[in-house]
């Protein structure tokens, strides 16, 4: 082999050490965007998972509103009733 034709080997190689090296450092920056990304889809979740948390709870106690209407209607809708017909009454007697 000539002293040309090493040199020529050498700067190869030296350029390929330069690439891996190069091919690392991107890598790095692509996973520490990746832990990024993946720290915001685990808060982003996290918030979701309270969120309908509170979504139920609130449905629960809104169920629990209605509950107590529907007694509350049971109950005073026929007192109105008679008061109504008792009113009926002492007008038309």
């Amino acid at each position: 082999m000539e002293q040309n034709d090493i040199a020529r080997i050498i700067e190869l190689l030296e350029r390929i050490r330069d690439n891996q090296m190069t091919h690392l450092a991107r890598q790095a920056e692509v996973l520490a965007l990746q832990k990024e990304q993946f720290e915001i889809v685990r808060r982003q979740a996290e918030r979701a998972e309270r969120l309908q948390d509170r979504a139920e709870e609130l449905q629960a106690r809104g169920m629990g509103i209605m509950k107590t209407a529907r007694r509350s209607i049971a109950i005073v809708l026929p007192v109105v009733i008679l008061l109504i017909i008792y009113l009926s009454w002492l007008l038309f007697r």
